[in-house]
C-alpha cells in the first residue's frame, strides 16, 4: 500500500526517511556488488524489479489517504535476500510517484520501510521457514510473496496510526482501525500475489535455471558418471 503524497505530517516523514535510508544504501550496494561479480544476473534482478513494478501499480481504492494493491516485493526477497529489495523498491515507488501518482515524494521513507523493507524481510524469513520445515519449493515462493504483501500492510496501518492515533489507545484504536478497513481488500490480493508468484517462479525455472542454481534457490543435479 502506498501513503499518498503530504498524507503524514513532517516529522513522521523525516523520521521515516532517517530509518530507510540506511537499508537503501546498503541494498544499492548489493546490487553494484552483484552487478560487477555476476553480470548474468542483471537480467533476473531487472526482471525482480519489472515484477514489483507492474504489480504495485495495480491500484485498488481504500481508506482515504492510501491505496491497497500487490506489492511483489517477495520474489525479489527470495531471490537476492531482502537488502537488494529495499534499493529496487524505492526505484519503483520513484517512478510510480513520478510518472503515476501513485505515494510520493514526501512519503517516500515511510513507503519504502513498510513495502521495500518490512515487506521483503518477513517474506523471506517465511521462505527460510518452509525450506528448514521442508516444504516444497512452492509452498516457500507462495507464503513468501503472500505474508511480504500482508505485512506491508500491517506497517502502512502502524504508520498511518502512529500519524493519526486514536484518544483512546493508538493500537486498540487507529492501528486496528485501519488494519480492518484494509484487511477487506488487501488479503484477497495477498492470496492472488502468492499464487501469480508461484507461476512467475515456475517460469523462472524453465528459462533461467543455471542462475537459480547459482543463487542457492534450486539444487543442481549431479550426473552420475557412466562407467
Amino acid at each position: 500500500m502506498h501513503i499518498a503524497e503530504g498524507f503524514l505530517p513532517v516529522v513522521h516523514c523525516v523520521a521515516w526517511y532517517a530509518v530507510s535510508t540506511p537499508f537503501v544504501i546498503r541494498g544499492a550496494r548489493k546490487v553494484i556488488q552483484e552487478a560487477k561479480e555476476h553480470p548474468e544476473s542483471r537480467l533476473l534482478l531487472a526482471a525482480a524489479g519489472a515484477f514489483t513494478f507492474v504489480l504495485s501499480s495495480i491500484k485498488l481504492p481504500s481508506v482515504t489517504g492510501s491505496s491497497s494493491h500487490p506489492t511483489g516485493t517477495g520474489l525479489g526477497a527470495v531471490l537476492f535476500r531482502p537488502p537488494v529489495m529495499a534499493f529496487l523498491s524505492t526505484i519503483v515507488l520513484i517512478f510510480q510517484a513520478l510518472l503515476l501518482a501513485h505515494g510520493g515524494i514526501t512519503t517516500l521513507g515511510a513507503n519504502v520501510f513498510s513495502m521495500g523493507i518490512a515487506g521483503p524481510w518477513v517474506g523471506y524469513w517465511f521462505w527460510k521457514l518452509s525450506s528448514r520445515l521442508g516444504w516444497h519449493r512452492n509452498v516457500g515462493v507462495f507464503l513468501a510473496l503472500a505474508f511480504a504483501d500482508l505485512s506491508t500492510y500491517l506497517v502502512t496501518s502502524v504508520q498511518l496510526g502512529l500519524a493519526f492515533p486514536d484518544p483512546v489507545s493508538v493500537l486498540a484504536g487507529s492501528v486496528a482501525k485501519f488494519m480492518g478497513v484494509f484487511a477487506i481488500s488487501q488479503i484477497p490480493l495477498a492470496i492472488a500475489e502468492g499464487i501469480l508468484g508461484v507461476l512467475v517462479f515456475r517460469l523462472l525455472t524453465d528459462v533461467a535455471k543455471p542462475e537459480l542454481e547459482r543463487l542457492g534457490i534450486l539444487r543442481p543435479v549431479v550426473k552420475e558418471a557412466v562407467a
